[in-house]
């Protein structure tokens, strides 16, 4: 499956990701707080990944490991130059 996502699951999946980055540093209180916004973040991205999942006929396991791959670990551009 290359990656073919849609653009809304990998914007969902990266402000998901940025929520649980800002959670370094907190305090407590702060760290509670913040981590209650990376949870509804990450559900968000879930419930998205798997609706396009279902409609797609795909298996969530296998575009849920293709949106995070493309996410946390993006190719760069075939036609941007190296180095």
């Amino acid at each position: 499956m290359a990656n073919d996502l849609p653009e809304d699951l990998i914007r969902l999946q990266r402000e998901a990701d940025e929520e649980g980055r800002k959670i370094a540093g907190l305090d407590d209180e702060g760290r509670a707080a913040q981590r209650t916004k990376w949870f509804d973040a990450a559900a968000i991205a879930q419930a998205s990944v798997t609706a396009y999942a279902e409609e797609q006929g795909l298996s969530r396991y296998q575009v849920e490991k293709q949106l995070r791959q493309a996410v946390r670990h993006p190719q760069p551009d075939k036609g941007t130059p190296q180095g």
